[in-house]
């Protein structure tokens, strides 16, 4: 982009994050709901194992979750190219208080069952799948394109923040009310961030020249594009395969804790931890990026994430267990920030649901299958074999990442 359209750009939108209304909502909303998020996610895989006794057939239910990304991927993003951004995510979030709320019911009833729990996390994470691609693709067209490395980072904050929060709290409601008690609290969240979108003014995409062509071509144009930017093809390589290798690190803190003895309040403190290192890690993303150009330090932190990986196998304690949560995701926070404003940025807008789903697909795919087979090798193997084996390709992709050229030496 010329610096004149960039600067024509910029004067489109407030210039401080701060003073963008619409920006400042969007923010809101999700921030909100991530402390939801991440309190079920812990509760999902306690409750499951709860129930089953089972490291690997947890290890599947995390699978599950991630599965729409490998079915519906592609045509969730040609479909969200489609619909109105706004109207998707404010569908995704009334059904997903919905489809969450249904799980304390179904406590409370008495006939909560293993069947309904995947149906639960296959549903979310379809909506969820949804709601991400039409929120990626709307954040250009509420902030300059000089701002996404800047907006990016203050939604790292609120996803780490979120990371300390939603544990904390799980921790202290489960102890208090019992599992049930996140899951109604997350439902509640989904109809905050349903509220604070319907008070977005701004258009959340282009307004559509042309009538849509047929969904084979639609998809395949935003599979072409991304397998011709060699920048973006290589980083949804590196970070599919950072997630297959790293993807079951909650259900191996889980196994590790649990087996330490940890308390259900020890065990949110641990994952707290894990969410502070992120909230810290966002903290440094300006000042990085300010220092280093997108190519070197995304290497960079590859390197650190792989290395951060090691603590896993030796750590026992509860208190150890957290301190190496909370190292490991200083990187993980600046890694994703980072690669995810850099391909916002790249992407034009009638592609960015497309785009961003073939890069989801390769992203979460992985990491589905890496969650199950995180689940599988703790089942054989124990906690340290499983983190040693899968430390292994973590360090693969390190090298090549410093040896690709391309991508080493890449800039905004």
């Amino acid at each position: 982009m010329s610096q004149q359209a960039l600067e024509s750009s910029a004067h489109e939108f407030p210039d401080s994050l701060w003073r963008n209304r619409d920006f400042l909502l969007l923010w809101f909303g999700q921030s909100i709901s991530v402390i939801g998020n991440e309190m079920t996610r812990i509760a999902f895989p306690v409750l499951f194992l709860a129930l089953t006794a089972s490291p690997a057939q947890s290890g599947l239910l995390g699978a599950v979750r991630f599965l729409p990304y490998i079915l519906f991927g592609l045509l969730a993003g040609a479909l969200v190219d489609r619909w109105d951004r706004k109207r998707t995510m404010q569908v995704c979030d009334l059904a997903s208080a919905l489809v969450v709320g249904s799980v304390p019911v179904a406590l409370l009833l008495g006939h909560l069952s293993i069947v309904q729990l995947y149906m639960v996390v296959f549903v979310e994470g379809t909506l969820a799948l949804f709601y991400n691609l039409a929120n990626a693709a709307s954040l250009p067209r509420i902030v300059g394109r000089n701002q996404l490395a800047d907006a990016s980072a203050r939604q790292q904050v609120s996803f780490s923040s979120g990371s300390v929060l939603g544990p904390a709290l799980y921790g202290l409601l489960a102890g208090l009310g019992g599992v049930a008690l996140p899951f109604v609290v997350d439902a509640v969240s989904y109809l905050v961030s349903l509220l604070s979108l319907a008070f977005v003014r701004r258009s959340l995409q282009e307004t559509r020249e042309h009538a849509p062509r047929p969904m084979v071509q639609e998809v395949r144009e935003g599979v072409l594009w991304l397998w011709q930017h060699p920048i973006v093809r290589f980083l949804a390589l590196l970070v599919g395969g950072l997630n297959l290798a790293s993807g079951g690190f909650a259900l191996i803190v889980l196994v590790i804790a649990q087996n330490g003895g940890a308390s259900e309040f020890e065990i949110g403190l641990i994952f707290a931890a894990g969410g502070l290192g992120a909230l810290v890690g966002a903290f440094l993303i300006g000042p990085l990026r300010r220092r280093f150009a997108v190519g070197p330090l995304l290497v960079g932190a590859t390197w650190v994430w792989a290395l951060t990986w090691l603590p896993y196998a030796v750590v026992t304690t509860p208190l150890a267990l957290a301190t190496a949560n909370m190292v490991g995701f200083v990187v993980v926070s600046i890694h994703n920030s980072v690669q995810y404003s850099y391909r916002l940025g790249q992407i034009p807008d009638r592609l960015q649901g497309r785009v961003n789903a073939v890069f989801r697909l390769l992203l979460f795919g992985s990491m589905s299958l890496g969650v199950a087979l995180t689940g599988l090798l703790l089942q054989a193997l124990g906690p340290v074999p499983t983190v040693l084996i899968t430390f292994v390709p973590q360090l693969a992709l390190a090298i090549v990442a410093t040896l690709h050229r391309p991508f080493r030496t890449a800039s905004e």
